[in-house]
């Protein structure tokens, strides 16, 4: 017996009769050899972790743009985050943790510099749109390993399309990702608008007060929350009113600030100026991204090109396109 086979074996004595198995998955769209190590859910967890799209997470935007202090979030601390809240639910319920920390990893993959005004900006200009959860599943199926992509399994491509509102994840385990993504940020959004001056803690909602009055005690009330509802995935219905009574306050007096709104329509421009140079200058675009253009129009290959920036890169890029270069040392 191999020790992927003994995995197996493991999973379908411990956990619960609503889990996804390892051994019952749908496959990838390219059948592979397995892993004599790994079940195929240990094996996506890893392709995510190690390919450049999570590196970049590290310089890309949560909610404050380009922030001066150490302890402010970026997209990686978040997934970190939801990565942990997502196995802890995953844990208490007896479901597959492999596989939940495997979509929660690669849930934000997709999201552009600066953040949702990035994203806000590319859906005004892309063909068809952007969505950063659908450009997740394209980074991780077309993008990475030099346009390979990453053959992920069906279960964890599934439950990275929809992490967000829309359509449910088909397993309870990409069902769990949704959920620890709510509970994640808007914890870690109310720590970071407190300690930029935005808010204090006791400026929040009463109608949130059941939830608790500090970051631990709201989120252990959250997961609570989800585990006690069992294979259903979801909050109470008293849990679920006063989620959106923060959630509310958040988008009134955090995400929808003057100062942050003023940040990101700079960003807006800075983003809808690069892509029209780069539709206009295609031999700009790094040679990567030649083949997109042939295959699927120079629109694709630029939104592609734009997506996958850093905001630190994002900004680099404006300033070498569209500065003089004495302008730029300044």
């Amino acid at each position: 017996m191999t020790v992927r086979e003994r995995l197996i074996e493991q999973e379908n004595v411990t956990l619960s009769p609503f889990a996804t198995r390892s051994g019952n998955s749908l496959g990838r769209q390219i059948p592979e050899p397995p892993c004599e190590f790994r079940t195929d859910f240990q094996r996506d967890r890893d392709r995510i972790l190690h390919c450049k799209a999570f590196r970049r997470l590290k310089h890309k935007t949560q909610v404050y743009l380009a922030p001066l202090g150490d302890h402010y979030r970026t997209r990686l601390t978040h997934t970190l985050e939801v990565a942990q809240i997502g196995r802890t639910i995953a844990r208490a319920m007896q479901l597959n943790e492999d596989l939940t920390e495997a979509v929660a990893l690669g849930h934000d993959l997709g999201h552009t510099p600066f953040g949702h005004a990035g994203e806000a900006a590319l859906n005004r200009l892309c063909p068809g749109g952007f969505r950063h959860y659908d450009h997740s599943v394209r980074i991780v199926s077309r993008l990475e390993k030099d346009g390979k992509g990453l053959n992920l399994t069906r279960e964890v491509l599934d439950g990275i399309r929809c992490h967000t509102s829309g359509t449910e994840a088909f397993t309870p385990e990409g069902r769990i990702v949704r959920f620890a993504d709510k509970i994640a940020y808007i914890n870690h959004d109310i720590e970071d608008a407190v300690q930029a001056g935005v808010l204090k803690e006791e400026d929040l909602p009463a109608e949130a007060a059941i939830l608790g009055k500090s970051k631990k005690a709201r989120i252990t009330t959250l997961v609570s929350s989800v585990v006690e509802n069992g294979p259903k995935i979801a909050f109470s219905p008293e849990i679920n009113d006063a989620f959106f009574a923060l959630h509310d306050f958040m988008f009134a007096h955090v995400y929808r600030e003057p100062r942050k709104r003023e940040a990101e329509m700079k960003a807006q421009k800075i983003i809808e100026a690069m892509f029209h140079y780069y539709v206009e200058h295609p031999d700009a675009l790094p040679e990567d991204f030649s083949s997109i253009a042939a295959e699927e129009g120079i629109e694709r290959a630029v939104c592609d090109y734009i997506a996958g920036m850093t905001d630190n890169f994002a900004i680099m890029s404006y300033k070498n396109i569209f500065l003089p270069e004495f302008w730029s040392e300044m």
